[in-house]
């Protein structure tokens, strides 16, 4: 009998701390859009089984997650629970040491589902709890908090950003007509989506194909996201883009990146940086192109987490053969136009189906008519 309570109890604890890790999860994704280059970390305080404080990660320079919990908390903090979605900080940056507010606030006990892999806390964030003497557990909703923070993660681990390849298609894989037309392939719906997803982003990244076809501005153009405009990246090899482009003539407004080869004439980069576009030189690859390692590693050196990569073919095909997409999403419509129209992606130049690249589908929904699959890249 002794033995069935104490399963009975170990299984409500586990219960508990599951349930309270996912309400930590989902405050952590409330500053999702707001945190970049931090992490969107949620916290949640408990005392005798209440909820009494909740925090996420607020923008750069302001409070981390565990902070706005404990301030939330205040008094009741003291011998209760904090669960957060990732390890406290026990650095000085901009804000203070997360492990000194915890342990100062009295709490007994800290759940924390992941690690930060971040070398200036790698383990030494919990390992100082413990030295204060605060009970730490490690690994509660790690599989749910490893989803919810992949970008981040991927970012510290390998020094660049996770990169998304969105796409807005016909049944058949096309972007446009053979004129080049591409605009209502998808619905209302899944347009409004798709400004979602840019509001989630760093930065949008394009092709000087695609700003020379269609002159876009790359904004959030929803009620609500106009502050969430991530900055917009052109990959333009000979700094060819028009000083006229709507994106260059925002430029002072919202953040441009040219990313060019040490081949960009100085006039055609100057023009550019008149306007308030920051040109980024490269390595070029054989074919006198942008190295896309290259220059991926020089974004990631930027501290951009997440990119979504919208036009062209060309530029989506280039991250593809370099294995450095992490995730797909794509927008179908109900359509057919034809081999002759153009491609989502150009041509890989495979030789073999082994070297294609392979995505596992995380989901697929339903949406205005259309259809949103999500793929992650395959293991």
């Amino acid at each position: 009998m002794d033995e069935l309570i104490r399963r009975d109890t170990e299984h409500a604890l586990v219960a508990a701390d599951t349930e309270l890790m996912d309400r930590a999860l989902a405050r952590g994704e409330t500053a999702r859009r707001r945190s970049a280059p931090n992490p969107w970390v949620g916290a949640v305080v408990v005392r005798d089984g209440e909820v009494v404080g909740q925090g996420a990660t607020q923008p750069p320079g302001g409070a981390h997650a565990e902070i706005e919990a404990l301030r939330e908390a205040g008094e009741r903090a003291r011998g209760g629970a904090v669960y957060t979605t990732l390890e406290p900080c026990v650095h000085q940056g901009r804000t203070g040491p997360c492990v000194d507010a915890l342990a100062d606030a009295g709490v007994a006990r800290v759940v924390v589902a992941l690690e930060d892999p971040d070398p200036q806390v790698a383990g030494t964030g919990v390992a100082r709890l413990r030295e204060l003497g605060v009970r730490v557990d490690v690994g509660v909703g790690a599989d749910a908090a490893a989803r919810s923070l992949a970008p981040y993660l991927l970012h510290r681990r390998l020094g660049r950003a996770f990169t998304v390849v969105k796409t807005a298609m016909s049944l058949d894989g096309r972007i446009a007509a053979r004129d080049g037309s591409s605009q209502w392939i998808t619905g209302a719906a899944s347009r409004a989506d798709g400004q979602r997803l840019r509001a989630t982003h760093d930065a949008i990244l394009v092709g000087a194909s695609t700003v020379a076809a269609d002159d876009p501005e790359l904004t959030c153009r929803l009620p609500g996201l106009d502050g969430y405009s991530p900055m917009r990246i052109v990959f333009d090899s000979k700094a060819r883009t028009s000083p006229a482009s709507k994106l260059a003539m925002t430029a002072n407004k919202t953040p441009v990146w040219l990313i060019c080869t040490r081949d960009a004439p100085a006039k055609a980069r100057e023009a550019l940086q008149a306007k308030g576009v920051q040109v980024i030189e490269v390595a070029s690859n054989a074919q006198g192109r942008v190295d896309i390692p290259a220059a991926a590693r020089a974004l990631g050196e930027r501290r951009l987490t997440r990119v979504l990569i919208e036009g062209g073919g060309e530029i989506a095909a280039a991250f593809l053969n370099a294995r450095l997409v992490d995730r797909l999403t794509s927008y179908q419509a109900g359509l057919l136009m034809g081999s002759d129209s153009r491609s989502a992606v150009a041509p890989l130049g495979l030789e073999k189906l082994d070297f294609a690249p392979r995505f596992t589908l995380v989901s697929s929904r339903p949406l205005g008519g259309d259809v949103v699959e999500t793929w992650h890249r395959a293991a």
